[in-house]
């Protein structure tokens, strides 16, 4: 059985594709923390944070990416271009997937350039 995670990864991979994004990679794991996507649009390379939440009890998925996790994505992120010197010089930005609902039945929040690094 695939994880939750993974699982609503794969609809936000379809959903930014359809958009016309092109994936490069695919959890990019580094000291740091786990990069969920990192795909590329036009000439710009995106790190897509996919967050899902059942509810919004304890706030909703934007709200849980916070200046801790914003920091470690950037460090990752960080790493990512270092290992992809090919990249290092193209713009760079930070979008956050909010995911609700179910799996059969997803409803997409999308922020682009949801934060900035430092």
């Amino acid at each position: 059985m695939r994880s939750t995670g993974s699982q609503f990864e794969d609809l936000a991979l379809a959903h930014v594709q359809r958009e016309g994004l092109v994936l490069l990679v695919r959890n990019f794991n580094s000291r740091f923390g786990e990069l969920d996507l990192v795909l590329r649009d036009r000439d710009t390379v995106v790190f897509l944070e996919v967050r899902y939440r059942r509810s919004q009890a304890f706030g909703g998925a934007l709200d849980s990416v916070g200046a801790s996790k914003r920091d470690r994505l950037g460090k990752a992120a960080s790493l990512f271009l270092q290992a992809n010197p090919a990249l290092a010089n193209h713009p760079c930005r930070f979008d956050v997937m909010a995911i609700s609902g179910s799996a059969a039945a997803p409803t997409f929040d999308w922020q682009r350039n949801a934060f900035d690094i430092q």
